[in-house]
């Protein structure tokens, strides 16, 4: 259920991009809260940020100015190591391409991420393997490699996979940007059960307005900002 410390503040933050005269205000002093359990849409026009934000918020890139907190750690001055260790043990990933490995299981690519964390042994972390892709809708093909899925079952294990090490924040970077709208709803609606019914945090980017229009909450964006 949602709590009263927010999983993700971030403040003021700003990105430039490029160098020279090509050099770009991307993030121009966004600032946001993330309650637990609530789904956040950002949307906006193609160039807006959304990507660029997301990766700022998911350790993959860092702000030129402003401050981070995830689960209540400073995230900003932390280092490279800090930054890679929290991402593992906080943040789940969810992308447009599923970049699922063809020549792995629907299991073993739901392994990945427990294997590479290592606190698990390899029974406990089969059986939770296994429990993700129930949850997801494909426990009868955990055997299945990843070709021989649709579209719309590979971005469920791909949901599956980012769940692997149990983060507090998923993050989804256009998640339904290659599914027709039948699989669209579905994984929206397998991101929402988890946000109000295991209690994640989720902050899908999309393009997709109805979609947008069904989460708790939007942030509309528009050159860097948000506006209402």
């Amino acid at each position: 259920m949602p709590g009263d410390t927010p999983i993700l503040r971030a403040e003021n933050l700003h990105r430039h991009l490029g160098a020279g005269e090509a050099r770009t205000h991307v993030l121009r002093g966004l600032s946001l809260e993330l309650q637990r359990g609530k789904l956040y849409a950002v949307s906006g026009p193609s160039g807006c940020g959304k990507s660029t934000l997301l990766y700022l918020l998911g350790l993959l890139d860092r702000q030129d100015q402003g401050d981070i907190w995830i689960a209540e750690e400073a995230m900003s001055a932390a280092s490279d190591a800090e930054r890679t260790a929290a991402r593992n043990r906080l943040l789940g990933f969810i992308f447009q391409f599923h970049f699922l490995l063809p020549e792995f299981t629907a299991l073993e690519n739901v392994l990945l991420p427990m294997r590479k964390q290592g606190r698990l042994r390899p029974a406990p972390m089969r059986a939770r393997a296994q429990e993700l892709l129930e949850e997801v809708g494909l426990g009868q093909k955990a055997g299945r490699l990843a070709t021989q899925l649709s579209g719309g079952e590979q971005q469920r294990v791909a949901i599956a996979r980012a769940l692997a090490n149990d983060p507090a924040l998923l993050l989804a970077d256009e998640p339904t940007g290659n599914l027709d709208q039948q699989n669209s709803n579905h994984v929206f609606d397998l991101l929402a059960d988890l946000a109000h019914q295991k209690g994640h945090t989720v902050l899908l980017v999309t393009h997709n307005p109805e979609l947008a229009n069904r989460a708790d909450s939007i942030l509309r964006m528009s050159d860097g900002k948000f506006v209402n």
